[in-house]
């Protein structure tokens, strides 16, 4: 047999969470041709020696926002250094179409604001060269991508091409969700995924007021899900108040509801797991929608989230009740008000109100962390604690964290205290990521570039938690890594190591490979920076047969597919009748 490509000699973990096995993978025309007794070395035009290494397929992340780095990033970078080979874009009801020439300033600012990319990165690296989704998925196939990549359409895009200015702050009309429905029907013939939307009390625009889809109703949403009904492999992805607080019922009727008008799966962002158990009510949800035929999935990411929050952001902050009016104004105004001791305490009190919620964790200021600073004084202040500064000072935490922030325009990184990661926490976010209401995912990777890079949940899943944590098998951390989201997302031909499939593959050190430092990097159109994480022990992807990454380092091909509905998906994915 000839072939391309001979990974020889590698402990090949197939997808399918079988035992792992010592096998050679053929490739031949980006397809694996033969595993096992049937790849020989004779006639292959180029082998690898895969000893010791684990070689199993590339992983897939269901919640990205790379929609606007892939115009001036075709590497996805970071991702693919931590062995993703296939992304999603267009999630939580953001995109960059459809769009016309009115509304782009509003999209780039939109998507700066609540998913943390600079602007000047957008207005530097996004061409605007399309009007409509199929212009979109077109102008990244003309450009080509080193991944594979596919597209939800966002409802904030749909909702401002249709009613303009009055997309913010108002209810649709019947037109209008027909206009709506018309424009998704025409994406989804295009190749478009599904649907996604927002209705969460932390997303807010450009200017501070709540994203358009946060004023659809829930005859808007269900309406729209049914235009998904007749087009097999598509997706629904929603946030809503509840993914935070707690679902209630009619959250789980409306989750529901939606699947099955859509007859299509939902999957919703993100479930957090403690040992408390609370997330269990989450799950809840999953089970109720069963019960009626619909299929609704969290999705979860495997450790823990350290973020970074800054008042020059404002997101989550702005979640706040009442500091969405004060962090949605220009800068001068902004820091003129947090320097007025009455609008302190008016926004610390309500930060630590019930109306708060589950963010009232955020107020125990005292417990920030200087994460970065821009001064020299809040330079020389890294790594402490808002509280250990207050005490040397002698004042009050909250108005000694507004006074460093101030000091550095805005722009201080910080970084809130998280709960601590016991062996119970541990054993219960596993017994989550094994449960079939559940899909480890959630990078948010190309988003919130000031805040955190998820991107190595995956080096994490394949590494440290199964060698240090003992907390699954390298089997099933694949498995979860590779064939199940692939699966939830109709994916015909990836996800699984055996003849016939696309060769989009990983090649990794399984005694190192891990997710490694963290760092600022200003790698980004217009000059402006973002925070990464490197990985080690990821030696090899590829992708369609092709190197994507050879001995941890990005080559510059570019053989991804831009995934288009219908084309490159089936009915493989729990889709749900009415």
């Amino acid at each position: 047999m000839t072939s391309d490509l001979l990974i020889q000699g590698g402990t090949v973990v197939d997808g399918t969470g079988a035992p792992a096995r010592v096998a050679d993978v053929a490739i031949d025309g980006g397809r694996i041709v033969a595993v096992g007794a049937d790849a020989s070395a004779e006639g292959a035009t180029r082998t690898i020696d895969a000893d010791g290494r684990i070689v199993a397929p590339g992983f897939v992340d269901l919640h990205t926002h790379y929609d606007a780095q892939l115009l001036w990033d075709a590497t996805a970078s970071p991702s693919p250094l931590h062995g993703v080979t296939t992304v999603f874009g267009g999630n939580c009801g953001f995109g960059l179409a459809p769009a016309n020439a009115r509304d782009t300033d509003y999209l780039a600012r939109l998507m700066a604001r609540v998913e943390g990319i600079p602007l000047p990165a957008i207005e530097a690296g996004v061409s605007w060269e399309w009007d409509d989704f199929a212009g979109y998925l077109d102008h990244l196939d003309a450009r080509g991508t080193a991944v594979n990549a596919g597209f939800l359409v966002g409802h904030c895009a749909l909702r401002r091409m249709v009613m303009g200015h009055a997309a913010t702050g108002n209810a649709a009309t019947d037109d209008h969700v027909d206009a709506m429905a018309r424009l998704l029907g025409v994406a989804l013939d295009a190749g478009a995924m599904g649907f996604s939307s927002s209705q969460a009390p932390t997303h807010n625009d450009g200017n501070g007021d709540p994203v358009p889809s946060r004023f659809a109703a829930p005859t808007e949403l269900l309406d729209l899900a049914a235009v998904l009904g007749p087009y097999a492999g598509t997706q629904l992805e929603l946030i809503i108040p509840g993914c935070l607080n707690g679902f209630t019922d009619d959250e789980v009727d409306l989750m529901t509801d939606l699947c099955l008008a859509a007859k299509s799966p939902l999957n919703w962002n993100v479930l957090g797991v403690s040992a408390t158990g609370n997330h269990e009510h989450q799950l809840a949800a999953s089970t109720r929608a069963a019960a009626r035929g619909a299929r609704v999935v969290a999705l979860t990411i495997p450790q823990s989230m350290r973020i970074r929050l800054s008042f020059l952001s404002g997101f989550v902050l702005d979640g706040l009740p009442g500091w969405r009016e004060v962090l949605g104004q220009p800068v001068p105004e902004r820091m003129r008000l947090l320097a007025d001791p009455a609008v302190r305490a008016r926004l610390d009190s309500s930060a630590h109100s019930e109306e708060a919620g589950v963010l009232a964790g955020l107020a125990r200021w005292e417990s920030f962390t200087i994460a970065e600073g821009f001064t020299p004084e809040t330079r020389a202040h890294e790594g402490r604690t808002v509280g250990e500064i207050a005490t040397e000072r002698g004042g009050v935490p909250f108005d000694v964290l507004l006074d460093i922030v101030l000091a550095d325009e805005l722009r201080t990184g910080l970084r809130p205290q998280l709960p601590a990661e016991d062996r119970a926490t541990w054993d219960a976010r596993a017994a989550v990521w094994r449960d079939p209401r559940a899909i480890v995912g959630a990078s948010d990777a190309g988003a919130h570039l000031d805040m955190f890079c998820m991107a190595g949940y995956s080096t994490f899943l394949v590494g440290p938690a199964v060698r240090e944590l003992d907390l699954l098998t390298i089997e099933e951390a694949v498995h979860l890594l590779t064939e199940v989201p692939a699966r939830l997302y109709g994916l015909t031909d990836r996800g699984r190591v055996e003849p016939g499939m696309r060769a989009d593959l990983v090649m990794f050190d399984p005694d190192v490979v891990a997710p490694a430092r963290e760092r600022t990097v200003a790698d980004l159109p217009g000059g402006a920076s973002r925070i990464v994480v490197d990985s080690v022990g990821m030696e090899h992807v590829f992708v369609d047969g092709t190197a994507i990454v050879a001995n941890g380092t990005f080559t510059g091909a570019t053989p991804g597919t831009i995934l288009r509905r219908g084309r490159d998906t089936a009915e493989l994915s729990g889709r749900t009748r009415g």
